[in-house]
């Protein structure tokens, strides 16, 4: 999931793990050094009190006048038992070699509490043990106890007896200093947590803003524009070698866009003017002809003489008229007059160009009296009558011609829609039908809706057309009202 985030989330968190992980691991380290730190304390003041007790159970056996065996250690110690606990302010037993109780520093009613006999897991492990000594460890009503069991030994180092020392870990004082501990502990962590906070955002926020940056200019990058090239000061050595990268691509791609811009423009020229040929060829043949029988079949003398030459000047007009109107069409074409905006109603202006047609089958509707709107008069009507042409041009064959031009409003558009019910156009077609000199006419350069489309597209309008085969056509543009 967090592949799947920002590059500036990523590294926002993860410092942000980081600080949390690192606290929780201080903490973890924290604790587990006052636990040991405590096991070590509660060891040595057990191994402490042990010596400072058998010291002076050595001291009572040096001065008594008792034989030092273990049937007399009940009587050496009677009473100075007590001294000796209250001296080390520790209570401890004294057990013969076989684990029964023979004297304890407790007072007689509180020897409930003490084992008369030690099991024969305690003297076996005291018995094995290397250095003659026993820890027994336990846990009572949620408090550690240990029990430490040692040789007595008399004067000649011969083991009299069983030394037991109960000692339980009072651990309050060190857990109510652990608590205390880790609450400052815990209050720095939430300062060094809402620090790491502020600190990550601004240091995710300084190392992405160039990245950002790039990813802007990259999003802005368009093929067909001339694109900016990324500056940024004192960039790092990575962000320095990605933005050199991608000024070097907008270089390499202006290149690019310059010489496939200038290919296209030859390559449109070429097309153009094997269209001119063509289309001047068309006239040039019948007249040729025309001139090579005129001249062949001609007689001066002939009565009918002036009325053949007249029929020769006729053809000849209507050749050279053709080549004319040829002219002007891809003049037309080449050169779009500027637009020049001015505010007009555009419903007026529609009626003004269908004044042309003496077509009777042509109808004009529209909803309102009046659509204003910024364009140039002249231009909508080259618009409108070019589609209402071509409209005319689709019906000849219909029984029942048809063309019917509306105006209507579109919120902040103005909507005109030629439809007419004649030929239509094939699927085979649709693709090509505002590319220059795509015509399925016999006659006609068909650059009329190239230079619609183009009109309506430098307005930011949009021209668009459906058509069943067989049916009928409908031609729907769009300007928006103000340009």
């Amino acid at each position: 999931m967090l592949r799947k985030r920002s590059l500036r989330t990523r590294i926002f968190i993860t410092m942000i793990l980081l600080v949390v992980i690192a606290s929780v691991l201080i903490a973890g380290v924290t604790i587990y050094q006052y636990r040991e730190q405590s096991k070590d304390y509660h060891q040595n003041r057990l191994e402490r009190k042990e010596e400072q007790i058998l010291q002076s159970i050595n001291y009572v056996l040096k001065e008594t006048t008792y034989p030092v065996t273990t049937e007399n250690l009940g009587h050496i110690f009677r009473t100075e038992i007590f001294k000796i606990a209250d001296v080390q302010n520790v209570n401890f037993n004294i057990y013969d070699l076989e684990g029964n109780l023979i004297k304890s520093s407790k007072r007689t009613f509180e020897l409930d509490s003490i084992s008369n006999c030690l099991d024969a897991e305690v003297l076996n492990n005291l018995r094995d043990s290397p250095d003659k000594r026993y820890v027994e460890e336990k846990s009572t009503a949620g408090d550690n106890y240990q029990a430490s069991y040692t040789y007595i030994h008399d004067l000649k180092f011969k083991p009299i007896g069983i030394m037991n020392l109960p000692y339980f870990e009072d651990n309050s004082f060190n857990n109510m200093e652990l608590r205390e501990f880790l609450m400052r502990l815990g209050g720095v962590y939430v300062l060094m947590l809402v620090a790491a906070i502020l600190l990550a955002f601004f240091i995710t926020t300084y190392i992405t803003r160039p990245l950002k940056t790039i990813s802007d200019k990259l999003m802005q990058t368009d093929l067909t524009k001339r694109n900016e090239k990324i500056l940024i000061e004192d960039p790092s050595v990575e962000i320095s070698t990605l933005i050199r990268s991608y000024n070097e691509m907008i270089d390499e791609l202006e290149k690019s866009a310059a010489k496939l811009a200038r290919s296209e423009r030859e390559q449109a020229w070429r097309e153009m003017a094997k269209q001119v040929a063509h289309e001047i060829k068309n006239p040039l043949t019948p007249m040729r002809l025309s001139v090579q029988s005129f001249e062949r079949k001609f007689d001066p003398k002939d009565p009918n003489a002036e009325a053949k030459v007249k029929e020769f000047a006729k053809t000849l007009v209507q050749q050279i008229d053709t080549m004319s109107n040829i002219a002007s069409a891809f003049s037309n074409f080449a050169d779009m007059p500027a637009q020049q905006k001015e505010t007009l109603n555009v419903i007026e202006v529609v009626k003004l160009a269908l004044d042309i047609f003496n077509e009777p089958y042509i109808h004009f509707i529209a909803d309102e009296e009046e659509i204003v709107a910024k364009l140039d008069r002249t231009q909508l009507i080259r618009v409108v009558t070019n589609l209402v042409k071509n409209a005319i041009q689709a019906v000849p064959e219909v029984e029942n011609p048809r063309i019917l031009v509306s105006v209507a409003s579109e919120g902040d558009k103005v909507k005109i829609s030629i439809a007419d019910n004649g030929v239509g156009i094939s699927d085979e077609f649709k693709d090509k039908v505002f590319e220059p000199k795509f015509t399925t006419k016999s006659s006609g350069m068909g650059l009329g809706l190239g230079m619609v489309r183009n009109i309506v597209e430098n307005y930011g309008g949009s021209i668009e057309f459906t058509s069943q085969f067989g049916k009928g056509t409908v031609f729907t543009v769009k300007f928006p009202k103000e340009v």
